[in-house]
């Protein structure tokens, strides 16, 4: 499977996403929530469901980043 699942779905690409979509979605959650995570207005659903997708925002970069860069490696040799 050498199509963009393929390389989207291989070992290294997906650790490497988790870890991106960990710290930087922590950090992005933290700019934009940290006034309600520390008490100081209500969570709604909505804002849970915001801070998931928040955290999906640097997986996908970090996935399409490394699979343009692994594509263009292999056609390349």
């Amino acid at each position: 499977m050498d199509g963009f699942l393929g390389v989207a779905l291989r070992g290294p690409v997906v650790r490497r996403a988790l870890g991106f979509a960990l710290v930087v979605g922590a950090v992005l959650v933290g700019i934009n929530y940290g006034d309600a995570l520390l008490g100081q207005r209500a969570l709604g659903a909505s804002d849970w469901l915001k801070m998931g997708l928040t955290v999906c925002v640097p997986y996908v970069v970090s996935t399409l980043s490394s699979v343009a860069a692994i594509r263009d490696q292999e056609r390349a040799q």
